[in-house]
């Protein structure tokens, strides 16, 4: 686990290549629902519980919440932060898909 305990700066320079730049785009276009969708699919292609699906699933997460579907997007929170917690790193935000 050579990433655990990765400062926020750092875990995003080390992962941010894991958001897709049309995620971005769809996201900084204003089209949060499409970013949503796009990182759903790039965290199926992760190995669950990794360090890299949990990071997905949490963007993946903010996204449902800010598009009014806060159940979906608090249950993806929940799941993501359990892994992010075990593996002691930092919750990525929103600022990611800046």
């Amino acid at each position: 686990m050579p990433d655990a305990g990765l400062p926020g700066d750092a875990l995003r320079n080390r992962f941010s290549i894991l958001v897709p730049s049309a995620a971005r785009a769809a996201y900084q276009g204003g089209d949060e629902r499409r970013a949503a969708t796009l990182l759903h699919r790039a965290r199926l292609l992760q190995v669950p519980g990794s360090a890299e699906w949990a990071i997905l699933e949490r963007l993946e997460g903010l996204l449902w919440i800010a598009v009014q579907r806060e159940v979906e997007g608090t249950f993806a929170l929940d799941r993501a932060d359990r892994v992010l917690d075990a593996l002691k790193l930092e919750y990525p935000g929103l600022e990611w898909l800046e």
